[in-house]
């Protein structure tokens, strides 16, 4: 079992920063993904960023890549979001991920349904 706990959400103006953080306990293992999808009211969750848990991989949704970074702390066990350059369309609940994988795949690492395990979400509002 994963447990996933996400914080570091709130209120930012348009151009602003945020960190996400999700706490990560329970096993992992380097054939892990973590990922970070979102979803805003009315809308389906969507992909935002993804990386193995062994670090080697990353790989971002179109609109917030060079926008936002996504990394982990091994030590603390831990993934994390930066996000620059917020915009309002970057507003939506930020949910956190986990699932195994055997080959890494784009499709497969950006699909919300596949992933075995979630957090309870953080709010992230942008104003214009």
């Amino acid at each position: 079992q994963v447990q996933l706990v996400e914080s570091g959400g709130g209120l930012v103006q348009a151009g602003g920063s945020l960190r996400l953080s999700c706490a990560v306990s329970g096993r992992t293992f380097s054939n892990y993904v973590m990922s970070w999808f979102r979803q805003a009211p009315g809308k389906e969750r969507e992909f935002v960023a993804v990386m193995k848990w062994s670090g080697d991989r990353t790989y971002y949704e179109g609109s917030v890549k060079g926008r936002f970074t996504i990394s982990r702390d091994n030590a603390k066990n831990t993934l994390y979001l930066q996000m620059n350059s917020l915009e309002p369309a970057d507003t939506a609940v930020y949910y956190c991920a986990a699932r195994p994988i055997l080959l890494w795949s784009i499709s497969v690492v950006t699909t919300a349904n596949d992933y075995d395990y979630w957090g309870q979400g953080t709010q992230v509002t942008v104003s214009s």
